[in-house]
């Protein structure tokens, strides 16, 4: 089965994304993976304050990770997997993609700030031409209906 790949992190594009992915999926028959990637200087401490910060980490990415769960499930009738790493997140999404040969598209949401699309989307696209796969990416201002069209 062929899946969407999609990031999950704290930006408010990272929203559209999750229901681009999803739609796509469920209108395509192919599945969803979430990958969150907790960047390595969160634990840049003792070590046991290091590894009390990464396990709370995780505790975080799956209760957001269960929030958009529900949603695809429910609304989409698509079940999503979870995937954690640590490390840089351009390597860690690369890495993954590498690492799943099912994984057909990678979904990322743009910022519309003045500071840009964000920087997942712009050190991305630099090295797009050399990525297995293709990259979408949905504006993060695109209205629910909107999306439910294109998709």
């Amino acid at each position: 089965m062929r899946k969407f790949l999609v990031v999950l992190d704290d930006s408010r594009e990272c929203l559209n994304a999750m229901r681009f992915a999803a739609m796509r999926a469920a209108h395509t028959n192919a599945g969803v993976e979430i990958l969150a990637v907790i960047p390595p200087e969160e634990f840049n401490h003792w070590i046991g304050v290091g590894d009390i910060m990464r396990e709370e980490a995780r505790e975080r990415i799956e209760a957001h990770f269960e929030v958009f769960a529900k949603w695809m499930r429910d609304k989409q009738g698509v079940d999503p997997e979870l995937v954690i790493r640590e490390g840089e997140p351009v390597s860690e999404i690369i890495a993954q993609v590498q690492a799943d040969p099912a994984i057909g598209v990678l979904v990322l949401g743009a910022g519309t700030g003045k500071k840009g699309p964000g920087p997942l989307v712009t050190q991305l696209s630099r090295n797009s031409g050399s990525l297995p796969i293709p990259i979408t990416i949905v504006p993060g201002d695109l209205s629910k209906e909107r999306l439910e069209t294109i998709t």
